[in-house]
């Protein structure tokens, strides 16, 4: 009484959609994710040329700091001095780390896999 062949037919079309609608969810998150880990990796790499470019920049200032003391210091002092500066912004980064590094890099992951 309750199954007719227009009944079935339209539970089928139904079926098919149905399908149709989860293969399309599914290639939609497949999408969602390479994007994301592109975006990832694209940020990574664009951070560690910068990292780079930033530790040839220090050595050079550091060379030429250290130079630049070394007339009235003496070339010995001048090195200790630099280093002992690199020494406190390594013990300032220890102290500190939690609030540059790894509270930004969280955020950043976050809002970037988020979304």
């Amino acid at each position: 009484m309750f199954s007719t062949d227009k009944n079935i037919e339209t539970i089928g079309q139904l079926v098919e959609v149905l399908k149709h609608y989860i293969g399309l969810q599914n290639e939609y998150l497949r999408l969602d994710v390479i994007e994301k880990v592109v975006r990832l990796i694209t940020a990574l790499t664009i951070a560690a040329v910068a990292f780079l470019i930033i530790i040839i920049i220090f050595i050079y200032l550091s060379f030429a700091a250290a130079y630049a003391m070394a007339p009235a210091l003496g070339h010995p002092v001048a090195f200790l001095i630099v280093a002992a500066v690199y020494v406190l912004l390594f013990l300032l980064f220890l102290i500190f780390r939690k609030k540059w590094v790894e509270k930004p890099l969280v955020r950043f992951l976050a809002s970037l896999l988020m979304e």
